[in-house]
């Protein structure tokens, strides 16, 4: 069986090449590793807070100790894991000096912000090892948790999944009016599983390049088996799924329900009473979470619950990471009632609707490649696959129907809505509900999303945000014109 890949376009040439996600047969089907819990008596590391308007960092090789081991690391910024948190006022102007001190070329993109194209990380647009960038444009996203990390073509797994990778949070006036927890109460959180048991070295075989490479380790803002003192009071945690491929059902122990105040693209209008949040790698949630009324040396867990809707993942449920309560003390604190609007895109005012078959997902040529297309095409830096205008609207439909895995679908430079699901959940969920850059689909279900496209032209991409799928080419070119 051969396949030729011309242009970014998977031809034919004998039998049937294009199959339905990473089956191989029936009974030889590969599962995410299983996640191995620790001990949660390590105390969780906050990463850094450096101010965006003028800042400075570099990509470097590094160490980390992380569950005991020293670890080869890459990093931003002082060495380690991850990088620093990077925040900003809404409307003030980034000025970020980037130098390259890896030994392949990098960039960084700007996950949800609504970038200049030149500065988004394309995936071609590569700082060489030993040289620098400066990325410089006003940020004027909704205050919220945004994130960074690299995006060069066929490497991006690679990179973000031995460490680069760090908060961006956007605030506003606004914001700070409504008096949500901050400081050492608002705390972000990025949740990521690496194969510890492996050095952190990143080798895929074909079982990961088709359902993605897992870890059986859990680690929280690099810590793992962390744990977290609190106090008797209401907490803002913005969780981050920072993972290369797997899932998180967030959930409290006990079942205990929480306040879920943003989506990817800030907070929602209203507060919303939830008991679980289920993120794909990429996607984004703002929570608050009271601690009042339980007795001191209280622990309490933030897990993963299990799931349906895959045959690869979601069977399982973990923790994650140990809350304990080390201080009663009063806290005033009161859940506004009201947010921020979330203005509606109109349907009426879509001028065109694109449909993208997500559910082919696998293609096997000579030498094992796996290859992941979207409408039978495979990524092409010089093809121009969807062009649209700046100031109009569109409906975008994702269709998974026929497909057997998870799909993260995201798009660069913008916030969407989403419109309508059916199959599989059938339903448009919670944390759906604001504005968002990146929306799951499951096997089985087709996703609707509407689109303003921004003022902002240029070429973009948008991809799955599963990293081992993204990069065997699940990922297509728009333009703004």
């Amino acid at each position: 069986m051969n396949i030729l890949k011309i242009g970014g376009l998977i031809t034919l040439v004998s039998a049937l090449t294009i199959i339905s996600c990473h089956k191989m047969d029936e009974g030889n089907q590969a599962i995410a590793k299983a996640i191995v819990e620790k001990s949660f008596s390590t105390s969780i590391a906050i990463p850094m807070v450096m101010d965006a308007t003028n800042a400075s960092f570099a990509a470097k090789s590094s160490s980390a100790t992380i569950g005991g081991q020293s670890l080869n690391t890459l990093s931003y910024g002082n060495g380690g894991i991850l990088g620093p948190t990077l925040k900003i006022n809404q409307g003030d102007i980034m000025n970020l000096v980037f130098a390259n001190q890896l030994s392949e070329p990098t960039n960084i993109h700007w996950h949800g912000l609504e970038a200049p194209a030149a500065q988004d990380g394309y995936p071609t647009d590569l700082t060489e090892a030993g040289n620098s960038y400066t990325y410089n444009f006003r940020v004027t996203n909704r205050p919220g948790t945004y994130w960074y990390h690299p995006h060069p073509d066929m490497a991006t797994a690679s990179q973000a999944y031995r460490g680069l990778a760090g908060f961006f949070i956007v605030t506003s006036p606004e914001e700070q009016a409504l008096n949500l927890p901050q400081g050492i109460y608002d705390i972000p959180l990025v949740i990521q599983d690496k194969r510890l048991t492996g050095g952190l070295v990143y080798n895929p075989d074909t079982d990961d390049q088709n359902i993605g490479f897992f870890g059986e380790s859990v680690l929280v803002n690099g810590t793992s088996g962390a744990m977290m003192e609190v106090e008797t009071r209401t907490y803002r945690f913005r969780l981050l799924n920072g993972s290369n491929a797997r899932i998180y059902n967030f959930a409290l122990s006990e079942g205990l329900k929480f306040k879920l105040i943003g989506s990817d693209g800030g907070l929602l209008d209203a507060p919303l009473e939830v008991s679980n949040i289920l993120l794909a790698p990429g996607e984004r949630a703002d929570v608050l979470i009271n601690f009042d009324n339980m007795p001191v040396s209280t622990e309490l867990f933030l897990e993963s619950a299990s799931f349906s809707g895959s045959s690869t993942q979601g069977n399982q449920s973990f923790k994650i990471m140990k809350f304990k309560i080390i201080k009663d003390v009063a806290d005033n604190f009161i859940v506004p009632t009201t947010l921020m609007p979330v203005v509606k895109i109109s349907e009426s005012s879509a001028v065109a609707s694109r449909n993208f078959n997500i559910g082919h997902m696998m293609v096997h040529g000579n030498m094992n490649e796996v290859m992941h297309p979207i409408d039978g095409k495979t990524f092409d830096a010089n093809r121009r696959d969807e062009v649209v205008q700046s100031g109009s609207v569109e409906i975008w439909e994702f269709d998974n129907t026929m497909g057997t895995e998870i799909h993260p679908m995201h798009l660069h430079g913008l916030q969407f809505q989403v419109l309508k699901r059916t199959g599989g959940r059938g339903t448009i969920q919670a944390w759906e509900k604001g504005w968002k850059d990146t929306v799951l689909a499951f096997p089985g279900e087709k996703v609707k999303i509407i689109i303003l496209f921004p003022e902002n032209k240029g070429k973009f991409v948008f991809h799955c945000h599963n990293l081992e799928h993204e990069d065997a080419g699940m990922m297509l070119n728009f333009e703004i014109k």
